[in-house]
Parts: structure tokens; C-alpha cells; sequence
């Protein structure tokens, strides 16, 4: 090494121990200080340089090294920087220690201290803090106190104390006399006594009573039956003697409870004594009162509510108490039917007034579904019953008795005739709301034509407040039914006529095939005449209306060709059997009472053999059913798939060899070649079946080509799995090109492809397998067991089972996936979702709670509501985002909207169970690597619902 090597290694050695060098001059105080000064100004600079974090750690670790007197400084230093504010201390104490101090004032200073500010007012007029001082006194409140009352026993206390009649000493002593102290108290011990004795005495024969009413009660009645219910006859074993000792024993109790208040001496009351007024006793005689005065009233009011009013469950709610509300339902109910309930609801009484509260506008009242009472129909005979027999319900216009109907019928010319007709067919009078307000419902606070002044017809059957809040209801639900109306009437509508045609179609074109509709006159002819008696009738539904009438021209050609004495009959195969086991029957007890020989022996032979040769039959005939409904199902569903050939492909095809495609060869490929493949596999089995049939005996087999058929169903498979594949592209080629959209349009839902449109047709396949199962087990059902074809029959079944399995299977799949495409695009900020074998189990709305003071017990923790969550859980993970509800202009409905927070894995997640308090329901504790969220449900079901299915779903995460 060189010289300069060693010289720089040296010089770099003493640089290094001068930087970290810990001398400190104690004796030269200025080299001390400013070496001091040094260290304090790079303290300094790091200090400066570092986090807010690395901040903390220093004053942290300086702190913990300083001494006490350093520290006071320290503080002291802070106090004067950062000055301490006083706290109140029921601000920082829990409440309930705030109120255990509080509960050691007297009254005087708990008022005193409900002065300082409103939170120590709040506090000091707890009902737990003068309830005890009022029951102390013996004080108890007369009525029961509401949920949301407040210091209702203070005001109680102070209630009580301001209507005491007490003396002063000096006044005491004015009045009594200086000595009158211990003679006053004599008394008052004799009078003490005195009622006691007599407290005693009737407490003695109130037990005897009861003990007698005991022993001879009926086991019907209970124990608290009075005596003159069993005077009135209800238990005739009842001996004289009793019941005048019971008259005695009474008569003793009212003359001794009069005495007792009689000798009681006229003191004034003082704080913490109490009186025995005659109301005590007055109550007790009430229970014992005779039941006919709660008797039902001879003519009470009636109101009718339809289950079409919006809400009524809050118009029954809101009957008055003697009125009688009769809920009938407006749909399935006739004009008959509604008056016999109205029968039942008066049970031969006759009511002072009828309410009608249902459906309706200024012309017409729409008293039930199909029955709008208006001025055309208001003179049918069924109408005119009804009306007729609900007047004579009602008492006469001069004893007070009218019909309110809760219609606007007042509010047009129309309506004031149909009233007038109403009142001439009923008898009576009627009053309805003149209609001059505002709101759906609002009508019925409107003035009422034949209203009375100081009568409120509403009022008679209904609290007013109650229907108020209704009425405010009714119209939100009426707003949101109108809105709902409005995007799913054309859907009902295009249904509806859909579904009409279909049917019709069906009807025709399965019976009759397209030529001989048109050449057959006689048929054409039938349809006018339907057609020109459907216009003429007007009917509410043409099609019953047509089906009915082409029923009955048919009926009527066949009593024709067959003649007045043609009897139609149904083969009945077991009313056969029965009747030949029957004929068995006779012909071997027949046998059993003749004697033995070997013609009857050979007869009964005959008989068995013949029987088991109708049994059978009998099972090769509905084996021969069914096999023909499997054959002619087989055909319709061939039909179909031919329809997709003929209707679709050929022309798709056609189009691109004439050089003028409407659909690219890639694309017919795409959506045509598993259904092709599909129709050339079922058209081969059909040509099987149709083959097997034409030579079709009892040892006749199918089950092999069923056994087959199941081992080529690749083909479905294919278009199974590229289902979703072909339906979209369909829509895609339908929404990119004109041409194809055309030719959709010009070939959907006519009559060549039955009314159907292309994704229709495409629902067959996985439809098949259905009727498939449902042939089989028929078939199998009505085969021997010691048939050839059994086993190949419960083979078959259990290809098609596997395979319908595997449809189901693929369906579940599909669903699925949509619902996590639609979870994806609902929370906003997601992470992708969509990952092989997962699913959602469950959503579950929650609300995020904050510990307020996490040192103390899980029982007095108070917790404050932050977000609103919603928890998404997955076979593997739980999801957690925010909901939010934001609002429209001019619109009620609300939006939520959901905002990705986090996603753990269930095998990370811990969840533990917050026990229910005075502070918090229905919380537990979701507990991360990281975070937690203390979460609570709105309804108890729903928390342990969540947490099982949490549970279980987070077992099955770790068992993976």
C-alpha cells in the first residue's frame, strides 16, 4: 500500500471520529455552549427534514427520558401555550354515571340544577330520577306514560306537592294548642287502628266470596264471574242460600266501606300519607257488573271498504269503535255474495247508516271487478236487487238512516242521475261528496250533498287523523301504481295480443290445415257467423265467446250424423278390470258352493286366463298410447325445427349464393349449425320411431332407440354450450344490419313459423328433454317387469335424467353470470368480479355504527350511525361498498347507488356477535386484516339470517 493510500485512509478514520464523536467540554463553558448551540441547530435541521410520523417517535422517545421536574415543565410550558377549557363532566361521563350522581339531590336542587344549561335540564328531568322520590311518597301517575313523553313524573311531583294542604309549626300549634301535639297523635293511632279492623273485616269476607264463587262456578266461566251473570241464569245449580248469602255479603261490604269512610277522621293530608276515597271501591264494583250493559248496539253504523282502495289497511284501521267495518275483496266477488256478507256484518239488526268507501269517479262506482254501477247498467235486474236489499238494511229516512257513498258522484250531471236512480231503487237517502278538492282521495273531505250543518259524514265512521294520514299515503301509492301502469301496459298489452292470436291460430291451423280452411265453405262459413255474433254480443272475452260457440256448432253436426239415440262413450280400462275381477269373483264363489268337478275346475281355468289376458291387453293398449304420443310429439317438435330450416336458413343461404347476402356465411354458421345438427339427429330418431310403430306389437321395443339417442347427444351439447354465443349474435347482426333486421321482421311471428319468433324456435331443444323424462316413465309405468324393453327403458331414463341435469346445470351457470354482470355494473369503482366458480349468495343492507368509547364494557358502549353498507357476499369473498339514495327533480322515486369500500376473503374474515343493549340492536363485528366495520341490521330476523349464511359460507371457503 502507498503512502498516499495510508495518509487518505487516515485522514478519512479522523473524519469519521469527529462526526461521531460524543466529547463535550465541560470546563470551557463557551466551547460547551457553542458546541451546544451546534448540536441543537443539526437537531434542528433533522427535525425539519423529517415526516410527521418520525416527529412523533422523537418527542415520544425524548419525553420518556426526561425527568419529572422536566415533564412539569413541559406541561406547564403547554398550559400556557395551549390553555386547558373546564369540560363538563355529564358531557365526558357515560349517562347513566351522570345520573347516579343527579339521583342524590333533593328535588329542590335537581330544579336548581335543571337551570344551568339545557343539557343539564334534559338530564335532571329523567323520569328514573323522580319516579323514585314520587313513589317514595307514595305518588303514583293515573295514566300509563307515552314512549316519547318527557318528565312527565316531575311534572307529577310537582303537581302533587303544589295541592298539599300542610301547616307550618307555628300554625300547627295556633290551631292544636301547645300540647295538642300528643293528643293529635292518639287519635290518629285509634283511627289508624280503627281502619285496619275494618280493612281486615272486609278483606275476610271478599275471600269467602271469592271462595264460594269458586266451588260453584262452571267450568265455561271464569274465575271472576260476577253474581248477577250467575243470577241471570247461567248456573242454574245454584242454591238459594248461597245467593242470599252472597246479596248479604255484598250488602256487608258496601255498609262497612261506608262506615270505614265515614270514621275516617277529617285530617289534612300530609306529605307521605294516604287516602282511601269511595273511588277505590267504586272500580272495585264495576268488574263486578252485569255483562248486558256491554251489549252490542241495536243499530250500529256499517261501513264497506274494497280491497281496491290504496292502503285500506289503514282506512280499516282508522273505523271508529261502534262502528262495524265489513273488508270485502274487490276481485272474485258478486253483487250476491257482497250482500250476504253485509247479511252477516248486521246479523238481523238494521244499521242506522251505510258507508260505501270503494273506486270510482263522478260517473260510475266501481263496486267490484266487472261491476261498474253507472247509468247504463244501473236498471239490470241484478243491480236492482242488490240496491233494493241494501236499503231495507238501513232504517228509515225519518229516523236518521241514509247511504254515504265515498264516490264523487255530485261532481257531474251523469252522477246526480245515477244518484237519483239510486235513491228511488233503494229507499233511501243518500249523501256522496260534492268532488271540490284537490288529490286522488282528497274528495272525501270535500262538502257531502246532503250534508246537514254540524254533520261530518267522515267523521261518523272514520278518526279523522287517522284518514288524513292515509290520504296522504293514498296518493304516493297512487302516484307510483300510475307509474308502474304506465311502463307495463304496453307490455300487457302486446301479451295480451299475442297471446289471443297464438291461441286462435293454434286452434285453427291444429285442426284444419291452411287449404281446407280455404276450401271448405261450410268452415268459412261457421267462422263468419262466430265472428258477426262476437260483434253483435260485444263481449268482454271474444275468446271464451268464439271457443264456446264453435263447441256448440260442432255439438250440434254431431247430433246430427250420429242421430238423437247416439250415446257417446269413453273406454274406461280399470272400470273394466274392476268389472271382469268382479265377474271372477261370482263364477269362483259360485264354485266354492256347488260341488268339485272338473268342468267348473276347468271353467275357473278359463276365467283366470282370460283375465290375465285383459290385464294384458289392457297394459299393451295405453303402452300403444303412449308410444303414439311419443311418436306424435316427436313429429310436432321436427315440425319446428323444419320451420327454422325452411323459414330462416334456406333463404339466409339462397341470399349468399345469388351474391346478394343479407347475413355473412361466418354468421349463418354461427347461429344455424347446432340446430341444423339438432334436426338432422331428431330426424333420424323420428324415422326410427315411425319405423318401430308401423310394425308395433306387445313385444315391440323403443328403449333401444332411446339408448341410442343418448349416446348422440353431442349434438346438443354443442348448441347448449354456444347458446348465449347464438342469441347474441342474432341481436348484433340485428342491430348492425339493416337488411338482416328486415328479414327478421318480415318472417317473426307469422304463420309459417307459428306465430313464433327466431328466439322461440331456438327454446325447444332444452325443452324436449322435459316431455322426454315424463314419455319414458309412462312408458316404463305400463311395461311388464319381465318385458324385453324394461331395462333398456330405465337405461334410457337415466341418460335422459344425466342430461336434463346438465341443461339445469347450464342454466344456473347463465344466471349466474348475469347476476354478477349485474352486480359489476351496480357498484361503481368495482374491481372486476366476474372469476371462474364464483357466484352471489347473498345482499345484505346494513348500517355502519362507530364506538364512541371502545375502553368500556360491550353492554354500556354507546354507538353512532356513520354509512349506510351494503355487504355483497360471494362463495369467496364479501364485498363492501357504500349505498347512497339520491333523488330526481319533480320525481318521489329515489335511486341508490352503491360505491366499492373494500373485498375481503372469506377465509380472512372474523365475525363476532355484539350482544343487544339499551345502546345498540342487532350489531355484530366484521373483523379484517386491516379494517373493521361494526355493522347493524334493521330487523332482528335479518342479522341472524346474515350471520348463518356468513358463517357457513366462510366454513365452505376454508374446506376449499
Amino acid at each position: 500500500m502507498s503512502a498516499r493510500e495510508l495518509s487518505g485512509r487516515s485522514q478519512a478514520t479522523e473524519g469519521l471520529d469527529a462526526r461521531f464523536s460524543a466529547w463535550t467540554p465541560l470546563i470551557n463553558k463557551p466551547c460547551n455552549k457553542q458546541l451546544f448551540q451546534e448540536r441543537v441547530g443539526l437537531i434542528s435541521h433533522w427535525f425539519d427534514l423529517w415526516t410527521d410520523k418520525q416527529r412523533k417517535e422523537f418527542l415520544h422517545t425524548i419525553l420518556l427520558k426526561c425527568s419529572k421536574s422536566q415533564l412539569r415543565f413541559t406541561q406547564g410550558w403547554l398550559a400556557e401555550r395551549i390553555p386547558a377549557s373546564p369540560v363538563d363532566f355529564s358531557t365526558v361521563l357515560p349517562r347513566f354515571i351522570s345520573l347516579f350522581i343527579f339521583s342524590f339531590l333533593n328535588p329542590k336542587d335537581l330544579c336548581a340544577a335543571a337551570q344551568v344549561n339545557w343539557h343539564w335540564k334534559f338530564l335532571t328531568e329523567q323520569d328514573g330520577l323522580w319516579r323514585r322520590k314520587c313513589i317514595k311518597l307514595g305518588w303514583f301517575l293515573p295514566y300509563t306514560p307515552a314512549v316519547n313523553e318527557y318528565a312527565a313524573w316531575k311534572r307529577h311531583y310537582i303537581a302533587c306537592v303544589a295541592t298539599l294542604d300542610w301547616l307550618s309549626p307555628r300554625e300547627a300549634t295556633a290551631i292544636c294548642g301547645t300540647g295538642a301535639g300528643g293528643k293529635a297523635q292518639q287519635e290518629e293511632g285509634k283511627a289508624r287502628q280503627g281502619e285496619k279492623r275494618l280493612r281486615k273485616m272486609i278483606w275476610k269476607r271478599m275471600v269467602q266470596r271469592r271462595r264460594e264463587l269458586f266451588r260453584i262456578r262452571p267450568p265455561w266461566v271464569s274465575g271472576t264471574c260476577c253474581h248477577g251473570r250467575l243470577k241471570s241464569g247461567v248456573h242454574p245449580r245454584l242454591s238459594q242460600a248461597t245467593e242470599e248469602s252472597m246479596e248479604l255479603s255484598s250488602a256487608l261490604e258496601k255498609r262497612l266501606v261506608l262506615e270505614s269512610v265515614e270514621a275516617l277522621p277529617k285530617r289534612k293530608n300530609v306529605a307521605g300519607s294516604h287516602s282511601y276515597p269511595q273511588s277505590t271501591y267504586q272500580h272495585q264494583r264495576v268488574v263486578y257488573q252485569d255483562h248486558d250493559t256491554f251489549s252490542r248496539p241495536a243499530q250500529p253504523f256499517l261501513v264497506l271498504i274494497s280491497s281496491r282502495i290504496p292502503a285500506f289497511e289503514m282506512v280499516v284501521d282508522s273505523v271508529k269503535a261502534g262502528v262495524v267495518p265489513l273488508l270485502y275483496e274487490h276481485t272474485g266477488m258478486t253483487l250476491e255474495s257482497l250482500f250476504f256478507l253485509v247479511e252477516k256484518a248486521l246479523d238481523g239488526r238494521k244499521a242506522r247508516s251505510i258507508g260505501i268507501f270503494c273506486d270510482g269517479d263522478s260517473r260510475e262506482i266501481n263496486l267490484l271487478q266487472g261491476c261498474k254501477i253507472g247509468v247504463k247498467n244501473v236498471l239490470n235486474a241484478e243491480v236492482k236487487e242488490f240496491w233494493r236489499k241494501l236499503g231495507n238494511c238501513v232504517v228509515t229516512a225519518e229516523e236518521g238512516g241514509h247511504v254515504d257513498l265515498f264516490v264523487p258522484l255530485a261532481a257531474s250531471d251523469v252522477g246526480m242521475e245515477l244518484l237519483s236512480q239510486l235513491a228511488q231503487l233503494a229507499g233511501a237517502s243518500f249523501r256522496t261528496p260534492a268532488g271540490i278538492a284537490t288529490g286522488s282521495y282528497q274528495r272525501v273531505f270535500s262538502d257531502w250533498l246532503g250534508q246537514k250543518p254540524g254533520q261530518d259524514p267522515p267523521a261518523t265512521y272514520f278518526s279523522e287523523v287517522k284518514l288524513h294520514t292515509w290520504n296522504g299515503l293514498a296518493e304516493l301509492v297512487e302516484e307510483t301504481l300510475q307509474s308502474v301502469r304506465k311502463q307495463l301496459r304496453p307490455h300487457f298489452k302486446e301479451l295480451q295480443k299475442n297471446l289471443s292470436g297464438r291461441i286462435i291460430g293454434q286452434f285453427l291451423f291444429d285442426s284444419l290445415s291452411v287449404a281446407r280452411v280455404k276450401t271448405l265453405r261450410e268452415t268459412a262459413g261457421i267462422l263468419v257467423d262466430g265472428l258477426v255474433e262476437l260483434s253483435k254480443e260485444k263481449s268482454e272475452n271474444p275468446l271464451e265467446f268464439l271457443s264456446y260457440f264453435l263447441l256448440k256448432k260442432g255439438q250440434s253436426r254431431k247430433d246430427r250424423e250420429f242421430g238423437d239415440d247416439a250415446i257417446l262413450t269413453e273406454c274406461d280400462p280399470e272400470a273394466t278390470l274392476n268389472s271382469l275381477l268382479k265377474e271372477g269373483n261370482v263364477i269362483e264363489d259360485h264354485s266354492r258352493n256347488r260341488k268339485a268337478s272338473t268342468r267348473e275346475n276347468e271353467l275357473k281355468f278359463e276365467v283366470l286366463v282370460e283375465l290375465e289376458r285383459k290385464l294384458q291387453e289392457d297394459a299393451a293398449e295405453k303402452r300403444t298410447k303412449v308410444v303414439g304420443e311419443l311418436l306424435k310429439s316427436e313429429r310436432t317438435y321436427v315440425q319446428v325445427l323444419e320451420i327454422v330450416r325452411d323459414v330462416y336458413v334456406a333463404p339466409l343461404k339462397a341470399a349468399v349464393a345469388s351474391n346478394r347476402a343479407i347475413l355473412s356465411a361466418a354468421n349463418i354458421h354461427i347461429i344455424f349449425s347446432d340446430i341444423l345438427g339438432i334436426l338432422e339427429l331428431n330426424s333420424h330418431f323420428l324415422d326410427e320411431l315411425t319405423g318401430r310403430l308401423q310394425e308395433w306389437g306387445p313385444a315391440q321395443c323403443v328403449g333401444e332407440i332411446f339408448t341410442k339417442f343418448g349416446s348422440q347427444l353431442h349434438t346438443y351439447t354443442s348448441f347448449l354450450n354456444n347458446y348465449s354465443v347464438i342469441l347474441k349474435s342474432i341481436d348484433k347482426c340485428r342491430e348492425r344490419i339493416p337488411s338482416f333486421r328486415a328479414f327478421l321482421k318480415r318472417h317473426d311471428q307469422t304463420i309459417a313459423t307459428k306465430m313464433m319468433s327466431l328466439q322461440e324456435l331456438l327454446l325447444y331443444p332444452p325443452k324436449r328433454f322435459e316431455e322426454y323424462i315424463n314419455l319414458l316413465y309412462a312408458l316404463r309405468l305400463h311395461t311388464p317387469s319381465d318385458h324385453a324393453d324394461r331395462e333398456d327403458l330405465t337405461t334410457a331414463i337415466e341418460q335422459i335424467r344425466k342430461y336434463r341435469g346438465f341443461i339445469d346445470q347450464l342454466k344456473q351457470n347463465v344466471n349466474k353470470k348475469d347476476q354478477m354482470l349485474k352486480t359489476q355494473r351496480i357498484i361503481s369503482g368495482c374491481p372486476t368480479l366476474s372469476e371462474d366458480n364464483r357466484y352471489l349468495i347473498r345482499v345484505q343492507d346494513v348500517a355502519q355504527l362507530r364506538c364512541c368509547d371502545e375502553d368500556i364494557i360491550f353492554s354500556l358502549r354507546l354507538y353512532e350511525h356513520v354509512h349506510d353498507l351494503s355487504l355483497f357476499l360471494f362463495n369467496d369473498a364479501l364485498v363492501v361498498s357504500s349505498r347512497g339514495i339520491s333523488h330526481s327533480p319533480f320525481e318521489r322515486a329515489s335511486k341508490t347507488t352503491y360505491r366499492f369500500s373494500a373485498s375481503v376473503a372469506l377465509p380472512r374474515l372474523f365475525v363476532e356477535d355484539i350482544p343487544d343493549s339499551p345502546y345498540v340492536k342487532n350489531a355484530f363485528i366484521l373483523q379484517a386484516p386491516t379494517r373493521q366495520w361494526i355493522c347493524s341490521t334493521e330487523v332482528e330476523d335479518d342479522k341472524f339470517a346474515w350471520l348463518s349464511v356468513l358463517q357457513r359460507a366462510i366454513k365452505s371457503a376454508i374446506e376449499k
